[in-house]
């Protein structure tokens, strides 16, 4: 067994182990949520079905699949199976990466594990993690491609997937597009020979036109041509949600991000290596994508690591190759198969332990006693909910209530988005949201601004205060004039 692979097998059950966490995304509720209602009507939502504030209203459900796949995953294996599936699909994306490095295993090996700790933000049961595993992909086949021209036939189908599971499916022209851009530069520099960049210029551009071909077959039909782009210039969802907001070097969570960030920016100053402009340009865009949103850091990995490994002072092919004695390769190959066995139980026994684990993390990340409350003594039905726990609250009493807003950044709208922040935080005018919504029922955290101006409010009553979560029930209709829906 070669070292690459032996490296490839403790990276799998490593990273299987490394990047499983409890499905404690916010938006996992609603994502669950989705999938069962697909599930239940035969059909994926074109209309808003959860909320009253917007009831009826288009609704882009781009990640269908994902959510078809997440619930019946939680149907029938419970969070475990989730959580164990979400580790395969990211690990996935690792080990394509991995063997796309050059040089030593064991350097790539590592390197490969710096990467995954960079993207630690974004790991979890969400639809992100297909996005970054299709991206992976995208990008082994394409260098793969430039010595086996027909791998390029994979990348629709591929992205015919991807576009159903994720709206980060549009990562997949613009790769291709500084791909070929890149290829041209180089040509036009003199790096590269015209008549060697030109076909190859030719595949990616035929590739890219066959794949924006393919974007209106799914439910939401051409609508997906604008939604990412819509989705991205939302001002909304970049003031309102963390993982749009770019990285917090003083959090320690960002110190592997900023490791690689350094070390590439070592090899592009220092290195004798010259970067082809076909990786350079898509180096560039994801860089700054970094640096812009969080969301965006494992794109970057994929194109970063291999390029910080291609100037590692040490590579296999600088290596002496000398046959190991019989007996030496016999104890290596024991002890191989010994850490690789005993990687693989610990992330079993990983995977069991956070299955374990799930109930007690999501009684502390989210308001189950006030939602048990709830079910169990009906209140009315219009829920105004604090924002992370929208989601949850749709999963756990939908239909029974309809929420305010949830993690459907883009279905709500910039300015529904800051009067949840006007109301929580008692901004101006925040009692006039509570009363043009006819909002009836108040989930919060108790120590909220808004849950203490609502104890000592008359119009209000509490029935249900816990130390994680608070409701508060109105007891006096606000005026017909104040309504904005009946």
């Amino acid at each position: 067994m070669s070292s690459r692979v032996v490296f490839a097998w403790v990276l799998w059950f490593g990273l299987l182990a490394m990047t499983a966490i409890n499905a404690l995304d916010p938006d996992l509720w609603w994502h669950l949520r989705t999938g069962q209602w697909i599930v239940q009507n035969g059909r994926v939502p074109s209309t808003d079905p959860f909320s009253f504030t917007r009831p009826g209203a288009p609704w882009v459900s781009q990640e269908w699949l994902s959510e078809l796949i997440f619930f019946e995953l939680w149907k029938h294996g419970g969070p475990g199976t989730l959580i164990a599936f979400s580790s395969i699909i990211t690990t996935a994306g690792f080990l394509l990466l991995y063997f796309r490095c050059p040089g030593k295993p064991s350097w790539a090996a590592a390197a490969t594990a710096l990467g995954a700790l960079a993207c630690a933000p974004s790991w979890g049961a969400r639809p992100q993690m297909f996005t970054f595993t299709m991206a992976s992909l995208l990008l082994w086949l394409v260098e793969r491609a430039e010595h086996s021209a027909r791998l390029l036939f994979w990348v629709p189908p591929l992205f015919l997937l991807w576009l159903n599971l994720h709206a980060g499916f549009e990562l997949a022209p613009v790769l291709l597009m500084l791909y070929g851009a890149g290829l041209i530069l180089e040509a036009a520099v003199g790096v590269a020979p015209w008549n060697q960049a030109r076909p190859i210029a030719l595949r990616i551009l035929v590739t890219i036109l066959a794949c924006l071909a393919l974007v209106p077959l799914n439910p939401n039909g051409a609508r997906l041509y604008s939604y990412p782009l819509q989705t991205l210039l939302s001002p909304g969802m970049r003031s309102f949600i963390l993982e749009w907001f770019s990285p917090d070097f003083h959090r320690a969570i960002y110190a592997p991000f900023l490791l690689v960030l350094l070390l590439l920016l070592l090899t592009l100053a220092g290195s004798h290596i010259s970067v082809r402009g076909r990786i350079l340009l898509p180096l560039l865009f994801t860089t700054f994508a970094a640096l812009d949103a969080v969301r965006h850091i494992p794109i970057f990995i994929l194109l970063a690591i291999p390029v910080i490994m291609a100037a590692a002072p040490v590579s296999s092919a600088s290596m002496a190759l000398t046959p190991p004695h019989p007996a030496r390769a016999r104890l290596r190959l024991f002890f191989n198969a010994l850490a690789i066995v005993l990687l693989a139980a610990f992330a079993f026994s990983r995977w069991a332990t956070l299955a374990r684990a799930q109930d007690a993390r999501e009684s502390a990340l989210f308001p189950q006693e006030a939602v048990s409350f709830l079910r169990n003594t009906p209140q009315p039905g219009r829920l105004f909910v604090y924002y992370d726990w929208g989601g949850y609250a749709i999963w756990k009493l939908y239909p029974q209530y309809r929420v305010f807003a949830d993690g459907r950044a883009d279905l709500y709208g910039d300015d529904l988005l800051k009067s949840i922040r006007t109301t929580v935080e008692l901004g101006r005018g925040w009692h006039a949201v509570l009363d043009r919504w006819n909002v009836q029922t108040i989930l919060i955290p108790p120590g909220s601004a808004l849950a203490q101006a609502l104890l000592i409010d008359p119009g209000w009553t509490a029935p249900h205060i816990d130390s994680h979560a608070a409701i508060f029930v109105r007891v006096s209709r606000p005026p017909e004039s104040q309504r904005g829906y009946p």
